[in-house]
């Protein structure tokens, strides 16, 4: 819209209900409960770049660089080279030394972003980060620096984040879907034998992107996740 440069996703279907993406420079919040597909959608937003020549960067609060790239290769993905190569940056950060994780995300990633040219960004999962805050206002004022700063390189990033039990369309901690630019909600269901799931996707906002609003179900195959932006959900 607007003639804004969009950066697809990656994610066939996806695109698709986003119009083609998403416009450049925007932070996207993923949310989900568990085994939902988080880390693998956004493994594959991050692949899809480094395919299109975009640099990356995946910050990870949970997994380390060998469980990252065993994770992308069961899905064909092979980041090695791009390690390498320094077009892909992998960085575990330890939830266990809180002060050590806020400064070097405040200090060294937007102006790394800056000096490389990174064009995507991942954080799995801002969750985490959140627990490391002392209060809820620090916990906004955290989120809302991190989101700025991200923003301020022109980089577009994808937050993940754990939902409530409760209520499986929020996060936990209530504050990233209004910081981010647009929220992405998966969600799965159990068949009525509870032999099986059913996974859904729907696009709950999206700045200055003419979306669809439909529920739509989405599959994780060994290709990665796709979505059927066709079909009626279940």
């Amino acid at each position: 819209m607007n003639g804004e440069e969009k950066l697809k996703t990656g994610i066939a279907g996806l695109d698709d209900m986003l119009g083609g993406g998403v416009p450049e420079g925007q932070i996207i919040a993923l949310l989900g409960s568990c085994g939902t597909g988080k880390t693998t959608l956004s493994l594959q937003f991050i692949w899809h770049g480094l395919q299109n020549g975009q640099k990356g960067v995946f910050i990870s609060l949970e997994e380390d660089e060998e469980s990252i790239t065993k994770n992308a290769a069961s899905y064909g993905w092979a980041l090695k080279p791009h390690l390498d190569s320094g077009d892909l940056t992998l960085v575990k950060l330890e939830p266990a030394d809180a002060k050590t994780t806020i400064h070097r995300i405040k200090g060294e990633l937007p102006q790394y972003i800056k000096e490389t040219g990174v064009k995507r960004v991942v954080f799995d999962s801002v969750s985490l980060l959140s627990m490391m805050f002392d209060s809820e206002s620090a916990q906004r004022s955290g989120l809302f620096t991190l989101c700025e700063q991200i923003k301020a390189s022109r980089a577009t990033a994808m937050l993940t984040a754990e939902v409530k039990d409760e209520n499986p369309a929020a996060s936990r901690d209530g504050l990233v879907e209004y910081v981010a630019d647009g929220v992405i909600l998966l969600r799965y269901k159990e068949t009525a034998d509870e032999s099986d799931v059913h996974l859904s996707l729907r696009i709950i906002k999206m700045r200055r992107v003419k979306h669809s609003r439909r529920i739509k179900p989405y599959t994780i195959s060994d290709k990665g996740i796709v979505v059927h932006a066709e079909a009626e959900v279940f």
